[in-house]
């Protein structure tokens, strides 16, 4: 019998008149290599979830069948789920504790738990020894950290919800290799990605979910591509090899609209000076860790910096002073996890807020609001709630509501995690009419495709190489007696 069937199946959230994923035919055997493919919303976490039982039927409506080996997934216990946002899957305070928990619920013995707690951690490239707080992590580190817990539960279904999204080049590079090495002849992988080359290498079957319901295309990942190349691509598929457009900057920077002079947070960010400028595109790129999101939340006025300064608009206050609905109207913050910062219950609504404390007529209200819905392709979503979208989604989502407010200046931190190939394309030109039109943004990525096509300038925060070292480039783990 295959490992994985599914039968008809489809979900729909609580609270939702669209189906998340409907009409899904597939059977998936023991030891394929699966990359689940498909648009920005088209389900694929959804059906993810059901694979792994995470789908109770109080949280919305199914249809159709999903068993594994003949049974129900929410009774089996060797299959294991990265989710799409690492710290939804992290319990514990210390990072060690964290990937051991899952061993020691089910039952593995305690003389196994912490040797295999430190292959995985060595496996993921963890760079901290087993007590380093999982709060004190960047949002890579932790995403790096959650893939460790999964791996070291050795599952025979291995579940991946785009394990690489908040990854620096390396550190994606290394997970990779690790999830490369943890598969046995008999794992079954099914990964979501949108670095569709660099995954190729993993996996031997493609599937691709249309949207709206059922299996587009199926097959050798080369087959799928040469058959279906042109229309996936149009559909929002990262198909390897196709162009993306250049968006250049009209006209020389202005001036200087904030700006950190010798800003420290201690043991988070080293000291750095930087400007940006009316006009421009700045990207901010360096490994996980070195401070990037840091950076990001005291440019925005949203966190004091240590030592050093921060000076905007020619305010004698610096932003982190300055009241709410001033902040507002002159910066707008997107968080690394999007989740973050929503606070309504439906995505019209949190569009709305903004706008709203800000003394904006009625009128005008619904004005932002649709067209903000139109331009980032969430119109059919503006009565759901934002906690129940796609992480494509939901960074749209994130996005919008730091332009609701009309702010010249914005700082974005992961802007493209989670876009289809279309709604990337949409985005980057967005921000290419915004930096064309006078606003600043600065934007903390990883993504190489997001600095060539729209950056004006670089500022790299990768630090200087340490000295050579004769011992392991892994912190040794003291196990816990």
């Amino acid at each position: 019998m295959p490992e994985v069937v599914l039968r008809g199946f489809g979900w729909r959230h609580a609270g939702r008149k669209a189906w998340a994923v409907r009409g899904v035919d597939l059977n998936i055997q023991h030891g394929e290599r699966v990359l689940l493919l498909g648009p920005s919303g088209a389900g694929k976490s959804t059906l993810l979830a059901a694979l792994a039982g995470l789908l109770p039927e109080d949280s919305g409506e199914g249809e159709g069948s999903v068993t594994i080996d003949g049974r129900d997934p929410r009774v089996r216990e060797t299959s294991g789920l990265l989710f799409q946002d690492p710290q939804t899957q992290l319990v514990m305070a210390r990072s060690g504790d964290d990937v051991a928990f899952g061993l020691e619920n089910r039952g593995v013995p305690e003389n196994d738990i912490w040797p295999r707690v430190s292959d995985a951690l060595d496996r993921v490239g963890f760079p901290y020894p087993i007590t380093r707080p999982a709060n004190a992590l960047s949002g890579g580190e932790q995403q790096r950290l959650a893939l460790a817990g999964v791996l070291a539960l050795r599952p025979g279904l291995l579940l991946l919800d785009e394990p690489t999204a908040n990854l620096d080049p390396q550190g994606a590079e290394l997970v990779r290799e690790a999830i490369a090495r943890s598969l046995d002849q008999d794992t079954t992988l099914i990964l979501i990605e949108h670095r569709v080359a660099e995954a190729l290498p993993l996996v031997d079957r493609a599937i691709v979910l249309e949207p709206g319901g059922g299996v587009l295309a199926d097959g050798a990942p080369e087959v799928v591509f040469a058959g279906h190349g042109p229309s996936l691509a149009g559909q929002g598929i990262w198909v390897p090899g196709y162009q993306l457009p250049q968006h250049r900057a009209v006209s020389r920077p202005g001036d200087s609209l904030v700006r950190a002079e010798s800003v420290t947070v201690r043991d988070r960010l080293d000291e750095i000076s930087l400007a940006v400028h009316a006009g421009e595109v700045l990207a901010m790129t360096g490994p996980n860790g070195v401070g990037k999101s840091t950076l990001a939340l005291v440019m925005g006025g949203l966190l004091a910096p240590g030592p050093g300064r921060v000076h905007a608009f020619e305010d004698p206050k610096p932003p982190h002073r300055w009241r709410a609905a001033q902040l507002t109207q002159r910066i707008g913050s997107v968080f690394q996890n999007p989740e973050h910062q929503f606070v309504t219950a439906k995505v019209a609504d949190e569009l709305a807020l903004g706008p709203r404390r800000l003394g904006r007529s009625p009128a005008e209200v619904t004005a932002t609001v649709d067209e903000l819905l139109e331009r980032l392709r969430l119109t059919r979503l503006a009565g759901a709630n934002p906690y129940t979208l796609s992480g494509g989604e939901a960074r749209r989502l994130s996005v919008a509501t730091a332009l609701a407010t009309a702010p010249r200046v914005l700082i974005l931190d992961e802007p493209t995690f989670g876009q289809d190939r279309r709604t990337w394309i949409d985005l980057v030109a967005l921000l290419a009419r915004l930096r064309d039109e006078g606003h600043g943004i600065l934007a903390v990525t990883h993504d190489d495709a997001f600095v060539a096509s729209l950056a004006d300038r670089v500022h790299d925060l990768t630090p200087a190489p340490p000295l050579p070292r004769r011992y392991s480039a892994f912190p040794s783990r003291d196990w816990p007696s």
